[in-house]
């Protein structure tokens, strides 16, 4: 039986390394090598390698002292292994079980032979390997087709065709060194048989800034890495065949990563002298599968004519926006937002607010904005709302991507929001932008997260480029700001003043206003209430940004036990879109879900009863019973989120998983609140401390200089 050498360079992948490593042994396919290369990886990876080695004798670890890069590592493996295939493998990537034996078993007489790569976010695979008989799609002419993501990755090569034809990677470069070894290889290689069924997961890391992929490196890296490849292949080889190749992958690079460079960054005096040498050594035949601006484009580099370019380029660049605002109404906005509202004077006293993507008029950019209307601080204020809201001092409403909702945030001085702005509103120097955020974290937050189960797989890389528009980020305690500055990475100025959204809960917390609220609420003044206020879960979604909820507390229970002394207030998450369904309730239940501020909702209610929301951490400051409905607690914390600290520890009232066992404690409310008054004072003096009814004007003081 054949013996297979995988190798795998490994640089700070310490958190990937097990499911990498797991995956290759328990291949089908048992008669391996496993030859690690430690490229100068930091102590703790390097001591989590050595602990590998213990696993299986199979394993063979091998240490590089200075980083030498993925190449380099890999001819490093070349030269240690000991079996008749190779086969390379990414440490931050896994393999289903059967990748390795159908690979083996259909190689036959060929130099190599290549499987599908599929991407994925996630530690673990759910794909399932297809069983029966593999058909073998034969590729001749057509070769080339296989190298469009220019990776040496899921492909089994015969060790002796390797030394044979002295294929080696580049060790000059660290991006695209895969390109020295895989052209070289494909050329000589009369047929590359391709089998979809052979998978290979390559795993996107949800962590590009603080723990990138070599592609997830900055362009202007990427650009330097990719130019000097091209040049050295185009001198190396006069095949046509892989000239075109070459040729096509330098165009297609251009136009999704160099022209899209020059648009962020005004790179064109950088590269240009680096693009015309790249640009003479192509086969201009090949530009003729393009379009007509792609086409002058390259031909007036290729003159090295650098002013005529630089004019060239910024009417491409409008002429491709025109093209992509076209498409649709709001990209349409999008584009008239950039370059023409953008363009016009900030106005220095407009104040631009939204709460919870335009749904609510709530939270602390509510109370910010009182504060300066009760005031009278002479600014003019614009709401974004998704429909038309009651709200005093008659602002400025504009429907959320409007073309007024881009107009006055183009022309506004001032932002404030407690959610993110959306990516494609760019920030203009001038721009103050205060983030209020909107809770105390238990669940792990962006750069804290491993991995995404959200509608949007690149959650994180949106995050960290949406949050560095934030001048200022309100912060409720000393704890929330160490989280923010480290999950956030957020490195400007912190206002540490308690959340303007809890004024409410020290200026109003007395009994007149309390009646006043019900009164309005229209809720029973002689019943006392319970407010249930769930989140959402990352993987229960319809789209990005719509979640489902399914009520897991029994309603009938509730009211058969509860009802003569309790009605029962619902506040789903903002998050969660499918309405749910308490008709048969009338008169027990009162769905709140789509009332602005839940901080009323808090001043009206006797007891709360939450799950893993941050709305626990805002009812504290009332001090008054909070009970925890955690029915889904090892799931959502040990698979979905994970928590920042042991709620069974900390949290200031019991887990309960049941039904029965909340209708118990609320039967019994006083015992529990005496059970655990203790450890509500320190929860109560860890996290409530900052808030003393005055936070909007300290922070209004601290952003609106006027």
């Amino acid at each position: 039986m054949n013996k297979i050498s995988i190798i795998i360079p490994v640089y700070n992948t310490e958190e990937y390394l097990k499911d990498c490593i797991t995956s290759v042994l328990k291949q089908t396919y048992q008669n391996l090598e496993v030859i690690l290369v430690n490229d100068g990886s930091n102590e703790s990876c390097t001591a989590y390698l050595k602990s590998l080695l213990k696993l299986d004798d199979r394993l063979h670890l091998y240490e590089i002292d200075k980083r030498v890069g993925t190449g380099a590592a890999r001819n490093f493996g070349i030269e240690k292994s000991t079996g008749d295939f190779l086969y390379f493998l990414d440490s931050d990537d896994y393999l289903p079980e059967k990748t390795l034996e159908i690979l083996v078993n259909n190689i036959k007489d060929h130099k190599l032979i290549r499987g599908r790569i599929k991407k994925t976010n996630f530690s673990k695979s759910i794909a399932i390997i297809l069983e029966g008989l593999f058909k073998v799609k034969l590729y001749s002419d057509k070769k080339y087709n296989l190298l469009k993501n220019k990776s040496v990755l899921n492909t089994l090569i015969r060790k002796d065709f390797v030394l044979n034809e002295k294929l080696n990677f580049s060790e000059k470069n660290k991006i695209y060194s895969d390109l020295k070894f895989i052209v070289p290889a494909f050329q000589k290689a009369e047929v590359v048989p391709y089998l979809k069924e052979a998978i290979y997961f390559k795993r996107n890391r949800n962590d590009p800034v603080l723990n990138p992929s070599l592609i997830q490196l900055d362009k202007e890296y990427r650009i330097k890495d990719f130019i000097t490849m091209y040049n050295h292949l185009k001198d190396e080889y006069e095949d046509v065949e892989v000239n075109n190749y070459l040729d096509v992958q330098f165009l297609n690079f251009y136009r999704k990563t160099i022209v899209t460079y020059f648009k962020e960054n005004n790179g064109v005096d950088q590269f240009f002298d680096d693009l015309s040498s790249s640009v003479e050594k192509m086969e201009q035949n090949v530009l003729n599968r393009y379009g007509v601006i792609l086409r002058r484009e390259i031909k007036t580099i290729l003159k090295g004519d650098k002013r005529k370019y630089k004019k060239m380029n910024s009417l491409h660049q409008l002429l491709r926006d025109i093209k992509d605002g076209l498409k649709t109404r709001r990209k349409f906005f999008v584009l008239l937002y950039r370059r023409v509202f953008m363009r016009l004077p900030i106005k220095e006293n407009v104040v631009f607010f939204e709460s919870f993507l335009g749904k609510s008029y709530s939270d602390s950019p509510k109370y910010i904005y009182e504060y300066l209307l009760n005031n009278n601080l002479g600014y003019k204020c614009v709401w974004s709302v998704r429909e038309t809201k009651d709200i005093p001092g008659n602002p400025i409403q504009v429907k959320r991507f409007s073309l007024r909702y881009f107009y006055y945030l183009a022309r506004a001085k001032y932002w404030v929001s407690n959610i993110r702005l959306p990516k494609s509103l760019n920030k203009r120097e001038g721009n103050v932008y205060l983030q209020t955020w909107h809770g105390t974290p238990l669940k792990t937050l962006v750069l804290d997260q491993k991995d995404i189960f959200s509608a949007d797989p690149k959650y994180k890389e949106n995050f960290y480029i949406q949050s560095r528009r934030w001048d200022y980020l309100s912060s409720p305690n000393q704890y929330s700001s160490d989280i923010f500055r480290r999950a956030f990475k957020f490195e400007k100025e912190m206002l540490e003043f308690g959340y303007p959204r809890n004024d409410i809960l020290y200026q109003k917390n007395n009994d007149s206003n309390i009646k006043e609220m019900k009164e309005k609420l229209q809720i029973p003044l002689n019943k006392k209430v319970i407010l249930y206020a769930p989140t959402w879960r990352d993987d229960e979604f319809f789209s990005r940004g719509n979640y489902k909820f399914t009520l897991r507390l029994e309603l009938d229970k509730m009211q058969e036990n509860l009802s003569d002394d309790y009605i029962i207030l619902l506040r789903t998450h903002y998050h969660i879109a499918n309405r749910l369904d308490v008709s048969d309730y009338q008169g027990f239940v009162y769905d709140f879900s789509v009332y602005d501020d839940i901080a009323e909702l808090y001043l009206v209610s006797d007891i709360l009863i939450t799950d893993y929301s941050s709305v626990f951490f805002d009812y504290a400051h009332l001090k008054r019973p909070i009970l925890f409905y955690t029915y889904d607690i090892e799931k959502y914390r040990d698979q979905l989120r994970g928590f920042y600290f042991d709620m069974e520890q900390e949290v200031p009232g019991p887990l309960l998983m049941t039904t029965d066992e909340v209708v118990n404690a609320v039967e019994n409310i006083n015992e529990v609140s005496k059970k655990y008054s203790d450890k509500y004072e320190n929860f109560y003096n860890k996290y409530c401390l900052w808030d003393d009814g005055q936070a909007s004007e300290k922070t209004v003081k601290a952003v609106f200089h006027n």
